[in-house]
């Protein structure tokens, strides 16, 4: 079986280590960070759906991201409750965060925050790395 056809939660590390860009294996693999204001996908506003960059899992839709002004892409909800999973993150000390990654894959995206005044009908933002991205525009009308 390729490693492309294995499912992704089998993968081993060396497996997406040799699929992935050493900058995506870094964010993606080892929850890494990308800069800030730099991201592809930062100020896109083509409308489409949003996929796990490792898997290809469909993750967030166009219509749920808006301007936070924070340096990375931000949405106010996943496609579905299913398609992302929560971890909780304390590599800051005093500073407890929510890790959001990738249900099919595992794969690490970025962090959700809530309460901080966004006028989005959730009142959270999903921080989401470009690189963790890959977007699917939406067929031309």
């Amino acid at each position: 079986m390729s490693d492309q056809a294995q499912s992704p939660k089998t993968r081993t590390e060396e497996q997406w280590r040799a699929q992935l860009s050493p900058q995506e294996f870094h964010v993606l693999r080892e929850a890494g960070t990308e800069a800030p204001f730099q991201g592809e996908y930062t100020d896109t506003t083509v409308k489409g759906v949003y996929r796990c960059r490792a898997c290809g899992a469909e993750l967030f839709r166009s219509d749920t991201k808006f301007p936070s002004h924070c340096g990375w892409p931000s949405f106010y909800a996943p496609l579905a409750g299913d398609t992302v999973q929560y971890l909780r993150d304390d590599s800051i000390p005093g500073r407890p965060r929510t890790e959001v990654r990738c249900a099919n894959c595992g794969s690490h995206l970025g962090h959700v925050f809530e309460g901080e005044g966004y006028d989005t009908p959730t009142d959270q933002r999903y921080c989401i790395n470009s690189i963790c991205l890959t977007l699917e525009p939406d067929p031309e009308p």
